[in-house]
């Protein structure tokens, strides 16, 4: 049991940090622009496969 909650602390301050890099990153991108970013990452993820 005690794994288990550690593993649980160790996570939340690493989603907190992923959400602040990625704040920071989206700020200065409008919502349109960014769509654009994610289409062309996915699609890089696709043909590297």
């Amino acid at each position: 049991m005690a794994k288990a909650k550690k593993k649980k602390d160790t996570e939340e301050p690493i989603e907190k940090q992923l959400w602040k890099a990625a704040d920071k990153l989206r700020k200065n991108i409008d919502a349109a622009e960014y769509k654009h970013i994610v289409l062309g990452l996915i699609f890089l993820k696709y043909i590297s496969d």
